[in-house]
């Protein structure tokens, strides 16, 4: 029986400069939602540069459990056609499981003018509501029951409406830009994600037949069509895998080349990067991180194009090896902070000032320990740290990090990271 890697662990021995080119894969975030957006078509569709990782095989397990055919055409690619959809109803099992469950909820209403899904699951870093998806299909002509543990949402069909974020949501975001798109009217959203992935969808949605003008900007106009043809997608880089990696690199002082990527998505954080003195050289499609003399810097996690709440994580493992003291202002979530208590064990300098706010200094010496992953990108930051310290570390419930870094000790070797799962 093969061992589920919520029960695999990472042994790391650290304290090695790493070497070479590691390459970035395909946007978990935008892969996902482009998987919701299939459902919005009985045509065929063709998605490339998809990340083999947990996420993605949970998000396709539940397209074909609604009736969806899933047909994997070669690795990272995948041929999904939902011209006979058999159910609207989310599977709890699944959906608990991961966060991007909710995307499924504007087709299903769309194709079936009702569905029918559990609160969704994911990361433990603070209450994701969903206020903002109900709130938005309302304000489209739906009604909304709870029924237990299940939400219900009715429409026999969506009406063009104006609606205005009261937070900025990605999800909220592409949710309802999916439930505009065949709805009849104007749709005119405000207050709007800016994400690369808000404008990915947009991009892969007109290419379908749609008529979407300004995403990837905070004002949104959708005119509805009566249908949409298939399409192909090409999945865009993973802006957060690049980021963790050029943080990785500037973190243990090695020389690394971050192929694959787009450099743009990066501006926030390459813009703090080199305030803290890291050493690197921006191409078309790649970053080279050198060695560096790394300086504290303060940092304030935003909605896009801000700081990314993802790589706060990451940049704070890094901020143990700086140089002076550094404040991180997490804005985002209020439980993204709580997996920093484990980085203190390994010897980290931080103190807490309240749930949104610590301040590190540096640098330190970390000591290997065993952690356990509580989400992906604390997982992720746990690796960084184990790779830094002196010593053996141990890492469970790799699950966590693998629902978002494909295949990550294989890729660490081929750079000089003393890893292995077992």
């Amino acid at each position: 029986m093969k061992t589920s890697s919520v029960m695999q662990k990472f042994i790391i021995n650290g304290g090695k400069k790493l070497k070479g080119n590691i390459e970035v894969k395909g946007a978990k975030n935008d892969a996902l939602v482009i998987f919701a957006a299939s459902l919005l078509t009985s045509q065929p569709i063709m998605v490339s540069n998809v990340p083999e990782i947990e996420d993605t095989k949970r998000l396709l397990e539940l397209l074909e459990k609604l009736g969806c055919k899933v047909k994997r055409i070669k690795y990272g690619e995948y041929k999904i056609k939902a011209d006979s959809l058999a159910s609207y109803s989310i599977d709890p099992e699944i959906a608990k499981r991961i966060r991007a469950s909710i995307l499924l909820t504007a087709p299903l209403l769309v194709r079936f003018g009702k569905v029918k899904f559990p609160h969704p699951g994911g990361c433990v870093i603070g209450e994701r509501p969903i206020d903002q998806f109900l709130e938005g299909y309302k304000s489209m002509g739906a009604k909304t029951h709870n029924r237990g543990r299940l939400h219900e949402i009715v429409a026999p069909r969506l009406k063009g409406a104006e609606f205005i974020f009261n937070n900025i949501t990605v999800t909220g975001t592409e949710s309802l830009i999916m439930a505009a798109v065949l709805a009849k009217g104007r749709t005119v959203l405000k207050n709007c994600a800016c994400e690369p992935e808000v404008k990915s969808l947009a991009d892969f949605l007109n290419s379908c037949g749609a008529k979407i003008t300004g995403a990837g900007t905070p004002h949104i106009v959708i005119e509805g069509v009566d249908k949409l043809k298939g399409g192909t997608h090409k999945t865009i880089p993973d802006r957060v895998e690049a980021g963790s990696f050029i943080i990785l690199a500037a973190t243990l002082n090695s020389n690394v080349v971050i192929k694959n990527c787009e450099p743009e998505h990066l501006d926030a954080l390459l813009s703090v990067l080199r305030l803290a003195g890291v050493n690197f050289t921006k191409k078309r499609d790649r970053v080279e991180v050198k060695s560096s003399k790394l300086t504290s810097v303060n940092i304030k996690t935003h909605e896009y194009p801000g700081f990314p709440t993802d790589l706060q994580a990451p940049f704070c493992v890094l901020l143990t090896q700086s140089k002076g003291q550094g404040l991180v202002h997490e804005t985002i979530y209020e439980g993204r902070l709580l997996w920093t208590e484990e980085l203190k064990r390994m010897g980290a300098n931080i103190h807490t000032y309240d749930p949104h706010r610590i301040e590190i200094k540096g640098p330190a010496k970390l000591r290997g320990r065993e952690v356990e992953s509580p989400d992906i990108r604390a997982g992720m930051a746990y690796l960084i740290a184990a790779l830094c310290a002196k010593g053996r570390s141990t890492i469970n419930n790799v699950y966590q990090i693998d629902r978002g870094y494909e295949k990550i000790e294989e890729r660490m070797k081929k750079i000089g990271a003393d890893i292995r799962r077992i």
